[in-house]
C-alpha cells in the first residue's frame, strides 16, 4: 500500500467493482415500453469501491483492490477511482475478461432498480501480493460479492488483528468463512432476509447474532437498523430526509462506519455518523458521486441535535 497522504486512518478495501450507468426516471417502466430519463450519469460502482470513495471524502487514506477486465470499461472505472485519490495498484485486470457493468434506474421516490453483468472470469480471479498491499493499513473493508478475491485479504488482516468490516450485500450461508472472520459484519435488510429465510427482520437478526457472537448490524433504509456486539440487541434510527437517490447509500454507510470505528469512536457514535453520511448522500442524485465530505456530515449532525 502506498504511503498515506493525510492524517486520517488508512483503510484497505476489496471486492466487486462496477461501472454504473445511472438514469433518473419518473417510474420504472412496464415491460415492452419506453420512458424518458430526466438525468443521467456514468460513475464508478460496486460495494467496496463505493465505500472507498466515501472513506476518502470523509478524510481517510484509501486503497482498493478488485477484479476488472482488460477493456476500456476498466480504464473508465479506474479513472473514477483515481479522481478520488484512491490507490488502485492492487486491482487485477483479467486477460480476456469483461469488466462488470450495471444499468440503474432511480425513480421519483429515490428507489433504485439494478441489473448487473458480471463476467464469470472475474469471479475466479485471485489477488496478488496481499501481504504487501496491506502494509500500513489500519483496517480492512470488504464486500461478499467477490468471495474468492477478498478471502486472502481477510485472512491476512485477521493474522494482523486488524478490524475487518464486512458488507454482507449478497445473501449467504451462516457458516460462510467471511462472516466468521469479520470483526464487524453489516447486512442489508434484503441480504439478512435472504440469508436467514425470515421475512421478520428482528427474528432474522436474532438468528444471525446468536450464530456469529461478534459485532453484527443490519441496515433497513428509512427504518434505521439493529446492532449487537455480543450482548443485547440495540436499535438505531434513520434520519428523516427528502430522499432523492438511494444508490450508494449502503456503501456510504459502510465506509463511514469503518472510518469512525478505526478512529476509535464508540459504536453508537459510529452508527450515528454512518447513518448521517448515508442520509446526506440520499439527498442528492448521482450514486456514489454524491457521497458527502466530512464537513457536510458534521454540519448535518449539528442540525439534527
Amino acid at each position: 500500500m502506498s504511503a498515506a497522504s493525510g492524517k486520517g486512518p488508512t483503510i484497505f478495501c476489496a471486492g466487486i467493482v462496477v461501472l454504473d450507468e445511472v438514469f433518473r426516471v419518473p417510474r420504472v417502466p412496464e415491460t415492452d415500453t419506453k420512458i424518458d430519463a430526466s438525468e443521467y450519469i456514468t460513475v464508478g460502482g460496486g460495494c467496496a469501491p463505493n465505500a472507498a470513495v466515501a472513506i476518502a471524502r470523509l478524510g481517510g487514506n484509501v486503497a482498493f483492490a478488485g477484479p476488472l477486465g482488460d477493456d476500456g470499461t476498466a480504464d473508465r472505472i479506474l479513472g473514477h477511482l483515481a479522481d478520488e485519490k484512491i490507490d488502485t495498484a492492487g486491482c487485477v485486470r483479467v486477460p480476456g475478461g469483461r469488466s462488470s457493468v450495471s444499468a440503474i434506474l432511480i425513480d421519483d421516490k429515490g428507489a433504485r432498480t439494478i441489473a448487473t453483468y458480471s463476467d464469470r472470469k472475474l469471479l475466479e480471479a485471485a489477488p496478488r501480493d496481499v501481504e504487501g498491499l496491506l502494509v500500513g493499513a489500519d483496517g480492512l473493508l470488504i464486500d461478499n460479492r467477490r468471495p474468492r478475491f477478498v478471502a486472502p485479504f481477510c485472512e491476512a488482516a485477521a493474522a494482523r488483528k486488524l478490524p475487518i468490516v464486512l458488507d454482507v450485500d449478497k445473501p449467504t450461508q451462516l457458516d460462510d468463512p467471511l462472516l466468521n472472520a469479520a470483526t464487524h459484519a453489516i447486512f442489508s435488510g434484503e441480504s439478512l432476509r435472504g440469508t436467514t429465510g425470515c421475512d421478520d427482520l428482528a427474528q432474522g437478526f436474532d438468528i444471525v447474532r446468536r450464530k456469529l457472537r461478534h459485532f453484527v448490524a443490519v441496515t433497513d433504509g428509512h427504518n434505521g437498523g439493529l446492532w449487537c456486539a455480543g450482548g443485547d440487541v440495540h436499535s438505531y434510527p434513520a434520519f428523516e430526509i427528502k430522499v432523492v437517490d438511494t444508490l450508494g447509500a449502503g456503501d456510504t454507510f459502510h465506509g463511514a462506519f469503518a472510518i469512525a470505528l478505526i478512529e476509535g469512536q464508540p459504536l453508537e457514535a459510529c452508527l450515528r455518523f454512518a447513518a448521517a453520511a448515508a442520509a446526506v448522500k440520499c439527498m442528492r442524485f448521482g450514486g456514489i458521486s454524491s457521497a458527502p465530505t466530512r464537513r457536510e456530515v458534521e454540519d448535518f449532525l449539528k442540525t439534527r441535535g
